[in-house]
């Protein structure tokens, strides 16, 4: 083992992993290095307790282990380069240099601090954090061959995310939704993941419009997809309207990243004068550079044509009337494959009930079920996906008699 202030001054010296620096753990083991290397007794106890506070404060008492997780996850030019035979000798060999340290690092045990001091009072050190013989530097190199499905940095911990001031924002409890748990639109949803698995081999892929009534599975679908292809590098960002003009940029930086992206916009429509529909329509087209090859928008809406028209947008004093209505109706041409998801009749609707009673292991007799669930949906004003869920969970929370 090197001395503690060689160590200390190779850990303050990484270039490539750099942003480990500000893992707050890290951060601990520094200020646990320099207190044993030029501070009191009473600076390491401090510091020591620190560490371990962090650490174990992140549901985890082995420190290779932690270590692990956040080089495989840290987010730097190498991984973002994501093609070892691009890297140049010099940046090479920085990143094996540094790997192998980190290997050293990893298995710092507290025996190592308080080996040689005159201080090792059992009633003040107790026992020290696990550490393991994990091989860091090994698998950093698998994982770059990987990065394409595994993602880096935030990508590589979630794959759901929103928009907050033209920034990413992890969604760290998303939605479970699978596609096992959809009964009755089958059909409909083949091609969507036809062309999200086209988007994921690098092949063409199309923009997106679900449109149809309320309630029959088009947003739950688009979440079901992002998770059955989340470990093949599909990540699904949220977008609202009106963020649609953060967008572009965002666009950038995503069409640098090796994964594949679905933006999602939800219950889209339009006003004929809205700032949104520009903004659109420039992330569609793409920029100048043209549309970048791994990011795909799917939208729903239970409108067609997604622009509102009044009668009087039809008879105003507009000189070009038919251009103009032109140029409203082009914005649902854009959208490359657009799928109908349409209210489901009567044999579909008591499908669709049927699988979902097996799902939730309903015990009831069929006809009884068809009877009380179509009843059911013309209380609630109609039939669709979502009132016959309701229909069933209601049922097997005793509520529905």
């Amino acid at each position: 083992m090197k001395s503690l202030n060689t160590i200390r001054r190779r850990l303050i010296s990484l270039v490539i992993f750099r942003g480990l620096l500000e893992d707050p753990a890290v951060q601990a083991l520094r200020r646990m290095l320099e207190a044993r290397c030029s501070g009191t007794e009473d600076d390491f106890v401090e510091a020591c307790a620190a560490f371990e506070s962090v650490l174990f404060g992140r549901g985890c008492d082995n420190w290779t282990d932690y270590l692990y997780e956040i080089v495989m996850e840290n987010e730097n030019v190498c991984v973002r380069q994501h093609d070892p035979e691009t890297f140049s000798p010099l940046l090479r060999a920085h990143m094996e240099h540094e790997l192998q340290f980190l290997n050293e690092l990893s298995r710092l045990t507290l025996e190592d601090f308080i080996q040689g001091a005159e201080y090792s009072d059992p009633d003040v050190y107790h026992e020290s954090w696990n550490v393991s013989h994990r091989d860091i530097a090994a698998d950093y190199a698998a994982r770059l061959r990987e990065v394409g499905s595994k993602g880096y940095g935030v990508f590589a911990r979630y794959h759901m995310f929103t928009v907050e001031n033209g920034q990413l924002v992890p969604v760290k409890h998303p939605d479970p939704q699978q596609l096992e748990e959809l009964p009755g639109y089958e059909q409909e949803r083949q091609k969507v993941i036809a062309n999200t698995q086209a988007l994921l081999d690098g092949k063409p892929a199309n923009n997106v419009l679900l449109y149809g009534d309320a309630g029959t599975g088009k947003s739950s679908a688009i979440k079901a997809i992002a998770n059955r292809f989340a470990d093949q590098g599909l990540r699904l960002v949220e977008v609202k309207k009106n963020q649609l003009y953060q967008i572009p940029d965002l666009m950038d930086s995503l069409a640098a990243n090796p994964l594949k992206f679905i933006l999602f916009i939800d219950d889209l429509s339009f006003t004929s004068n809205d700032d949104n529909f520009a903004a659109l329509k420039a992330i569609l087209e793409g920029s100048v550079g043209g549309r970048a090859q791994n990011i795909a928008v799917y939208a729903t809406s239970n409108r067609r044509h997604l622009i509102k028209e009044t009668l009087t947008d039809r008879t105003g004093d507009d000189i070009h009337e038919s251009d103009t209505r032109q140029e409203l109706m082009s914005l649902s041409a854009r959208f490359g494959l657009t799928i109908t998801f349409a209210s489901p009749d009567r044999d579909r609707y008591l499908y669709i009930v049927g699988q979902l009673a097996k799902q939730y292991g309903l015990d009831m007799e069929e006809r009884e079920l068809n009877v009380r669930s179509e009843a059911f949906a013309i209380r609630m004003g109609g039939r669709s996906a979502r009132v016959a869920k309701q229909f069933v969970e209601l049922c097997k929370a005793g509520v529905q008699d």
